[in-house]
């Protein structure tokens, strides 16, 4: 109350007018502070969030293009093994088909030489069965001849025999009567 009664209403409501704008002017530079500090602590943060986000995606991209080039290379290893796969399965489709013909033409010569034999056989058994039968029909006319033969050396032999014993008995007639 003191107070009151020193100042005038005039010079209260003077004085309250300008704390009013002293407050309402700091309470706007606070107001101005709090929007720069907020703005430059926005402006920082999306500078640290772009920087971690570039730098996540430089190293997305560095990680990517790494392995990429590991795929690729691995693709193009495969690829190429496939080809080479199926380069080897034609040279043994090939081999294969070559050895079946190779086979079946060992197989037909081997048939013709089965043949070849068995013909061969049966013509041996056969020439085997004339040589038997000739060596029988030789044999026979060669036993029959030595029949023949001994026959007529037996006869001969009788016939020498016989002369002999005559030309002894004449000797011996011969000597008796002379």
């Amino acid at each position: 109350m003191y107070y009151a009664i020193l100042f005038s209403s005039g010079e209260v409501q003077n004085m309250l007018k300008r704390f009013g704008a002293d407050i309402s002017k700091a309470l706007l530079a606070k107001r101005k502070r709090l929007e720069m500090y907020t703005k430059s602590s926005l402006k920082t943060s999306n500078q640290k969030i772009e920087h971690v986000w570039k730098t996540q995606q430089e190293q997305r991209l560095k990680l990517n293009n790494e392995y990429s080039q590991q795929f690729q290379a691995l693709f193009e290893q495969w690829e190429a093994d496939v080809h080479k796969t199926e380069e080897q399965e034609e040279k043994l489709t090939n081999m294969f088909r070559q050895q079946q013909k190779v086979f079946q033409q060992a197989r037909v010569v081997q048939n013709h030489r089965l043949k070849t034999i068995k013909q061969l056989y049966e013509q041996f058994l056969k020439n085997m069965q004339d040589l038997e039968k000739n060596q029988e029909n030789l044999l026979s006319s060669a036993q029959n001849e030595l029949r023949k033969e001994m026959a007529m050396l037996q006869k001969k032999i009788l016939m020498d025999t016989q002369q002999q014993e005559m030309a002894s008995v004449r000797k011996s007639l011969q000597s008796m009567l002379f």
